[in-house]
């Protein structure tokens, strides 16, 4: 029964020192740098904002848009940091630092700059947040920047290079902030 007892005991330790390194990814950095992209509608109606923020192992985005059209929407962020409306073609393709292929869903990616789809209420407003590991602020404010986009459907997280999201309806280019 001992030997039962120090057995589960040195198997919850195990497990509790496994999950502790899991939760130190996305954590918090003291001090950490940010970024804040505002974006814009094709019209330059103001369309939320898109925040990067330094943690532990990587990037943490958070969008917020408002006045977008209800339903689901592909985000990602693009290579470079350029906005010219109205199709916002001027923001390159996805930022993909380490040549992976587009989509969580891809055998062979995801890339750094695929986020999850957003889903637009009714109200037009819509948030998501996520950290990408690996990913860096100096990678995302390099010498021609990025933007975050939002595109006018929905990601299929595995078609390359951009998932079938169709057109660019938002944008805003990411400054250190």
């Amino acid at each position: 029964m001992r030997l039962a007892i120090i057995g589960t005991a040195a198997l919850l330790t195990l497990g509790i020192s496994a999950c502790k390194d899991d939760m130190t990814i996305g954590a918090p950095v003291a001090g950490g740098a940010r970024a804040v992209a505002m974006l814009k509608n094709a019209t330059g109606a103001d369309a939320g904002t898109a925040s990067a923020s330094e943690v532990a192992g990587g990037l943490r985005f958070t969008i917020d848009v408002k006045g977008l059209p209800a339903g689901t929407h592909g985000v990602h962020v693009h290579t470079t940091g350029r906005c010219d409306a109205p199709d916002f073609t001027t923001a390159g393709g996805h930022w993909n630092p380490t040549s992976m292929k587009h989509g969580s869903m891809n055998p062979q990616g995801p890339h750094e700059g695929d986020l999850p789809n957003l889903t637009v209420g009714t109200d037009g407003r819509g948030t998501i947040g996520i950290t990408v590991p690996g990913a860096t602020l100096a990678g995302l404010l390099d010498a021609d920047g990025s933007a975050l986009v939002v595109h006018a459907g929905p990601d299929d997280l595995m078609t390359d290079p951009s998932g079938n999201s169709g057109g660019r309806i938002a944008c805003g280019v990411f400054v250190a902030g």
